[in-house]
């Protein structure tokens, strides 16, 4: 039989453990919370969610010559992050706006991702 104070001593070390433990994940949620804005997963998975329904794999199944490949970025002045976050704030024709389902930093992510799908293709 365990002795009523090696008891409180194991009882204390555990419960220490366990607030340090809280303190760890408490900490580290905070941090990946942080970094999702910025994570390219993140910026994908807006895009499928958003985006893909027209522009799948970088394509346009509304009007073929205004896809997302690097040359049509390109022709029509969407080869930066800055360009491709307006129209996807403003929309324009008939893309809608995502300024009122997006917020900045969502738009600013998927506007990157893009870019940087466009320059591998969509590969």
């Amino acid at each position: 039989m365990i002795s009523l104070n090696k008891f409180k001593k194991f009882l204390s070390a555990f419960v220490l453990i366990l607030i340090l433990a809280f303190v760890e994940i408490a900490t580290n949620c905070q941090i990946a919370l942080a970094d999702t804005a910025t994570n390219p997963a993140t910026a994908a998975e807006v895009f499928s969610a958003n985006c893909a329904g027209c522009h799948i794999n970088g394509s346009n199944i509304i009007r073929r010559g205004k896809n997302l490949k690097q040359k049509a970025l390109k022709k029509y002045g969407m080869d930066s992050i800055a360009n491709i976050s307006n129209l996807v704030t403003n929309g324009k024709g008939i893309m809608p706006a995502y300024k009122d389902r997006l917020s900045e930093q969502q738009i600013i992510d998927v506007s990157a991702y893009v870019l940087s799908q466009a320059e591998t293709d969509w590969k």
